[in-house]
């Protein structure tokens, strides 16, 4: 962070060079963890009979499911480990753009003048909220109905949490978000365009 803006002499935009430059060095992951999810969602209906033909023999079940996995090139765990990588990060993130002393007064642009303290008119933890809701929108979900409800909250949920938190790490966040959608978009784009010369 302080090489970039040894580079870039504004900590905002050095901090949002460092997320992209944190979602690249993860993207691989990503990629592994779309592949998964889609392949995961895929054979949702499948599992469905499978759990209803075997509801009375658990470990018929499993086996059968971890065939089914097996044969469709699915992980139910491949969907976690981006998220895994990223908790270091974001908890180093967190510690260095809470406490940092070089963030205190240094302004970004606009409505932010203190990357130290919170977002004064809420605009960034917003965004973050929105960049969230996209994000669940646009994953593949191998989630039930019910669990699909709850996840929904999850935004308002982060939103609320970040209205106090230093803005700095607010613009992580948000930045994170947003490549992701990004991202999550030009995965089913390409998809599509598979499918289409298929």
């Amino acid at each position: 962070l302080e090489f970039i803006h040894s580079l870039i002499p504004n900590w905002g935009f050095s901090i949002i060079i460092l997320t992209i430059l944190v979602r690249l060095l993860v993207l691989p992951f990503n990629l592994m963890s779309y592949k998964s999810m889609k392949g995961m969602a895929k054979i949702q209906p499948e599992m469905k009979l499978l759990r209803e033909r075997y509801k009375n023999d658990p470990t018929k079940l499993n086996q059968e499911m971890l065939r089914l996995m097996k044969e469709a090139k699915a992980n139910p765990l491949g969907g976690c480990l981006p998220m895994l990588i990223q908790i270091p990060i974001f908890f180093a993130l967190y510690q260095v753009l809470g406490q940092s002393i070089e963030l205190y007064k240094a302004p970004f642009i606009f409505w932010i003048h203190d990357l130290s303290f919170r977002d004064p008119f809420f605009v960034l933890p917003i965004l973050m909220g929105v960049t969230l809701f996209l994000q669940q929108k646009i994953t593949p979900s191998t989630m039930d109905p019910a669990q699909q409800k709850v996840m929904a909250f999850l935004p308002v949920i982060f939103s609320v949490f970040m209205l106090t938190l230093p803005s700095g790490l607010t613009l992580y966040i948000f930045v994170s978000g947003l490549f992701a959608v990004v991202q999550q978009y030009s995965f089913m784009t390409s998809d599509r365009r598979k499918e289409a010369v298929a």
